[in-house]
């Protein structure tokens, strides 16, 4: 039987298929991201640092149709997971997310750190900041920031922390120096055992993110007396910043940005930032970062380079007066 032409919607299809195939060969020749991108999370799943993470990639991954491969190695404060983006190739097909913790306290805090948190990155965008919320039990008779450094100067007070250097702890010892009071540092292994301790009574104080206070404040067991961001968080919008408290410019975040190794061409980290930023200003996006207290920010891969540089230095300073030390 004499073959026939091809009927008109299925020649269609198949110009189509072929269309497609052309294009996936000249992708995976030269377009970006040529396989699945690798985002290195340097702290455990369920963690404020993976769920920023995670709610962020997943948007991109939908608006790109990119492939996003979560990988978290936690490890030595997040030391151990930027150390291995530092050391990728500089594809873009391997980034992660830095905060505070990685690359502006550790590289002071630890004597000696296999990177250089200043030079082995190139910055990609900010992602978020969360501010630090200071809180006392609900039947302590501080109720602001005027009765805490009033109380200070008369009764000796236990500031307890999620952990010796972590922004829990240096949040903390900044507004004692910028306040001038005497705290008495209390070093916890995270934030449910401080605040088991502050219940009890054995503490007198604690600096900690929203989410790990939140469920207190709301029950009525602890009290929020102020919060260390520049605005109030949607989290407590009845409680007043620390700067609205009489220390104007006081400002202590925990920051989460997304960094690709030192090297990484220049194109593709503004693929990147172009697509991060896309998914901040989604409002899904918004919505389920502030669900967690996390306030979604954006910006230049320059905006990024001067913050960090700017936030190394200021953390620097911060654990070298409290005299905080990690080996």
């Amino acid at each position: 039987m004499p073959s026939r032409a091809l009927s008109s919607p299925l020649r269609r299809l198949v110009l189509c298929a072929g269309a497609l195939l052309c294009a996936s060969a000249a992708w995976a020749q030269g377009g970006y991201p040529s396989q699945p991108i690798k985002l290195i999370v340097p702290f455990p799943p369920a963690g404020g640092t993976d769920v920023v993470s995670r709610v962020i990639a997943n948007e991109v991954a939908q608006a790109t149709q990119w492939a996003i491969v979560i990988d978290n190695r936690p490890g030595a404060g997040g030391n151990i997971g930027i150390d291995m983006v530092a050391k990728a190739r500089p594809d873009g097909l391997t980034i992660g997310t830095g905060q505070t913790s990685n690359l502006a306290i550790n590289p002071t805090l630890y004597a000696k750190l296999p990177f250089d948190a200043l030079k082995d990155f190139a910055p990609v965008v900010l992602l978020g900041s969360q501010p630090v919320v200071l809180v006392v039990r609900a039947d302590s008779p501080i109720r602001s920031v005027a009765d805490l450094k009033a109380r200070a100067k008369t009764h000796p007070l236990n500031m307890a922390s999620a952990g010796n250097g972590t922004v829990s702890h240096l949040a903390g010892a900044m507004f004692a120096r910028e306040a001038g009071v005497q705290l008495t540092h209390v070093p916890y292994k995270g934030a449910g055992p401080a605040i088991t301790d502050l219940l009890g009574g054995q503490t007198d104080l604690y600096f900690g993110t929203p989410p790990s206070v939140q469920a207190m404040v709301k029950a009525g067991k602890l009290r929020a007396i102020a919060v260390t961001s520049a605005q109030r968080t949607v989290l407590l919008p009845d409680v007043p910043t620390v700067a609205e408290s009489g220390y104007p410019g006081f400002v202590a975040e925990d920051w989460k940005a997304v960094v690709a190794p030192a090297g990484t061409p220049a194109d593709v980290v503004q693929k990147l930032n172009k697509a991060f930023n896309a998914a901040l200003a989604s409002p899904g996006t918004i919505a389920k970062l502030r669900e967690e207290g996390t306030t979604p920010r954006g910006g230049t891969p320059a905006e990024l380079a001067a913050f960090m540089k700017s936030e190394h230095a200021r953390w620097g300073a911060a654990v070298k007066a409290s005299g905080a030390t990690a080996e």
